[in-house]
Order: structure tokens, then C-alpha cells, then sequence
């Protein structure tokens, strides 16, 4: 964030921001975005607890004389560490599922493995081919598109939807919160089953045939036959990071592993070595929320953006051994050609022609409002 640019007037979001644009108070549409969502899901306040309420009850009544009435995914993470047991708390029966990528912390196998432990929740578990995935990894790092953990976000909900439809549970439950984490910005990053498997066709090694992509017949199969629906309670109520850390461990001897998807190396390489190379530090959602929120000064947030970000030479040298890259073949990667998703082929098109039935989609809860948002409007050039 610089001093010569505008910034918002409630957040850090500068005009550098894919797509912002301001109001005449100078608040950014992002804001306003966040604004219309803690309005639509009463975010903290009577309405949003009366509403989850709701929801829950109709999760219990769809899923009474079953073994679960819900699935929630889980990384090891803050979030869905919390949300597994909220939903318990909320008397649930939650089915805790886990797309294993095989590049997880320690911290994070070990912290799913005590919160479905202390709360007594069974554990879905489903380990990709690792060989599968190195070369989707790989093929990513080639192709020079910042998205290099896009297969993990993919893979991740097509586990969901398959354990789902496996123990026919209605209900997949997402830990996020937008309070906390923002809505990243339209243009600013993309992922599609589409964008991935061309981008592994083009630059891949091996065929994939295990790997869990999700098709757009997949999508379409899940929220229109299925009707599964995809929930992220965290939207209703009042939810802070900071106390979701203190419950955890206090309760389950849960662990920190050190900031926003650092849990998994994957995630963490993207987000401190990788995305940097093409000036994208997705630091400013998470101090752009506390801004939002009080819990942190403007100019403070500023301050510890404008920070450099540090590099894990281990995790480095990890990456490299991992995906069998030489020094040398890893410095070529990293000064070669930057690309943008909008080189492959992706569903963006038929996501945008196909608005109308996913505002419909979005309505009745089968896809997160967040996609609507994000992915079946035009993007501004």
C-alpha cells in the first residue's frame, strides 16, 4: 500500500486492487460488498442467529434416524477447527472430512487428528496420489500462473461433495467467514476444474487419473441432482480468529502453526514465495477485515503490510527436493514467464452466460453467494 495512491477510507484496499472503485466518501466497493453480506446474513446480531438456528433445525430434520446430518470439511485450520465444534455444539452430527494434498504441516495432521478425537467425530480421509499431485504442482510452477495451489482449493470441495453424496448428506459446511478473511477481489486470483486440467494438460508430464478435479458436469451434478447444499455458518455469527485460537486450545490441545494457510506447505509456498513474484500478498484480506473491524489501526495495518514478507528457506528447499527441481531449474522457474489464467481454458465463460440460474442456485443455498459474486460477472479490463 503506498502513500500517493487512495485508500479506502474503512479498510487498506488501494486503487492498485483489481476492479475497486470508491463512493464519494471514499469507502471502497469491497466495504460496501461486506457491508450487504453482514446485512443478508445478520452477521452477529439477532437476525443471524435466528437464521442459523433455522438452518440447523433443518439440518437436523433432514438428517434424523442418519448416522450424519452434515459434513464439514476440515485442514487443520482455525476456521473449520472451530466450526467442527460449533457444530457439535449446536447438536449436529457432523461427518469431519479431510482432502489430504500430502503436503500437510505436522501441526495440521495433528491438529485434525485431536479435534475429532476430543470431540469424538469420525474422520473421512481421503489421500490423493501424491505422484498425481506433484505433477499438477509442477506443471503449474511452468505455466507461470500465480494459482499454483488452485488443485488443493478443487480438489478440497469435490471431497466434500463426494463424501456427501456417499453417506447422502444434504448439508457441507464451510468453515469461512468473510468477517475475517474478506472476499478477495474479482481478477485478483481464479480456480476452475477447467483451468486446471488445462493447465496440467499443457504442461504436465503424466495423465492424470485419480486426481479429484471437479468437472463442470461434477459441479452441476452435485447442486442440481444431489441438491447438496453448501453452508458457511461462520457468515451468521460473530466470529473472531483470536478467540476461535484461545477456545481451541484451551479445549483440544489444538496448536497455531503460524498464519493464514500456513497449515499446509503447499498453500504455504504460494502464499509467502510464490504469489509475491506477481506483486499479490493476500496479507491485506485478513488486516483489511481487522481494519474493518477496529481490532487493528489503518495505519498500523498499513505499516505490517508494507512489511516484507519472510521466506522459509527449509520450505524452499522442501519444494525443491519435492518436485525434483535443480537450483538451477528452480531459479528458471521463478525468473520465467508470468501468464494469467486468462490464457486457458476455463469455465468463466459459461459461469457468466449461466448467471441467471446460479443467482437461483445461490438462493437456494447450493452454491455459496461468494461464487455468484466472484465468478458470473464480467470482468473489467
Amino acid at each position: 500500500m503506498s502513500e500517493n495512491k487512495k485508500i479506502c477510507s474503512k479498510c487498506i484496499y488501494d486503487e492498485n486492487i483489481p476492479n475497486i472503485s470508491f463512493s464519494s466518501n471514499g469507502i471502497c466497493n469491497y466495504c460496501d460488498q461486506i457491508e450487504f453480506l453482514k446485512t443478508k446474513f445478520g452477521t452477529g446480531e439477532r437476525k443471524g442467529k435466528e437464521l442459523l438456528n433455522i438452518l440447523i433445525n433443518n439440518i437436523k430434520k433432514e438428517g434424523k434416524h442418519k448416522k450424519y446430518d452434515c459434513v464439514v470439511g476440515v485442514s487443520g485450520g482455525t476456521d473449520s477447527s472451530y466450526l467442527l465444534m460449533k457444530a457439535k455444539e449446536w447438536g449436529l452430527s457432523p461427518l469431519a472430512v479431510h482432502y489430504d494434498n500430502t503436503w500437510n504441516s505436522a501441526i495440521a495432521s495433528m491438529n485434525i487428528e485431536k479435534i475429532t478425537r476430543s470431540l469424538n467425530v469420525d474422520l473421512y480421509t481421503h489421500v490423493v496420489n501424491n505422484v498425481e499431485v506433484d505433477d499438477i504442482k509442477l506443471a503449474f510452477l511452468k505455466s507461470g500462473v500465480p494459482e499454483f495451489d488452485a488443485d488443493t482449493d478443487i480438489a478440497f470441495v469435490q471431497v466434500l461433495r463426494e463424501a456427501a453424496a456417499k453417506y447422502n448428506i444434504k448439508y457441507i459446511l464451510e468453515g469461512h467467514s468473510f468477517m475475517t478473511e474478506g472476499i478477495s477481489p474479482i481478477g485478483s486470483n481464479y480456480l476452475d476444474g477447467g483451468y486446471v486440467h488445462d493447465v496440467h494438460k499443457k504442461f504436465g508430464s503424466i495423465k492424470s487419473k485419480t486426481f479429484p478435479n471437479m468437472t463442470f458436469f461434477q459441479f452441476m451434478k452435485w447442486v442440481l441432482f444431489y441438491r447438496q447444499k453448501f453452508i458457511r455458518p461462520l457468515w451468521y455469527i460473530d466470529y473472531s480468529k483470536e478467540n476461535a485460537i484461545k477456545v481451541l486450545k484451551k479445549n483440544t490441545g489444538w496448536q497455531y502453526y503460524g498464519g493464514h494457510h500456513l497449515e499446509n506447505r503447499a498453500s504455504s509456498f504460494s502464499h509467502t514465495i510464490w504469489l509475491p513474484r506477481y506483486g499479490i500478498d493476500f496479507r491485506y484480506l485478513s488486516l483489511a477485515a481487522q481494519v474493518r473491524q477496529k481490532s487493528l489501526d489503518q495505519n498500523q495495518a498499513i505499516k505490517i503490510f508494507n512489511s516484507k514478507i519472510k521466506i522459509d528457506k527449509k520450505l524452499v528447499q522442501y519444494v525443491k527436493k519435492r518436485l525434483h527441481l535443480s537450483d538451477v531449474e528452480y531459479l528458471k522457474i521463478m525468473n520465467g514467464e508470468k501468464r494469467t489464467w486468462k490464457e486457458f481454458k476455463t469455465y468463466k465463460k459459461l459461469f457468466e452466460y449461466l448467471k441467471p440460474l446460479f443467482y437461483i442456485l445461490t438462493r437456494l443455498e447450493r452454491v455459496p453467494i461468494s461464487f455468484y459474486l466472484k465468478y458470473c460477472f464480467k470482468i473489467k479490463e
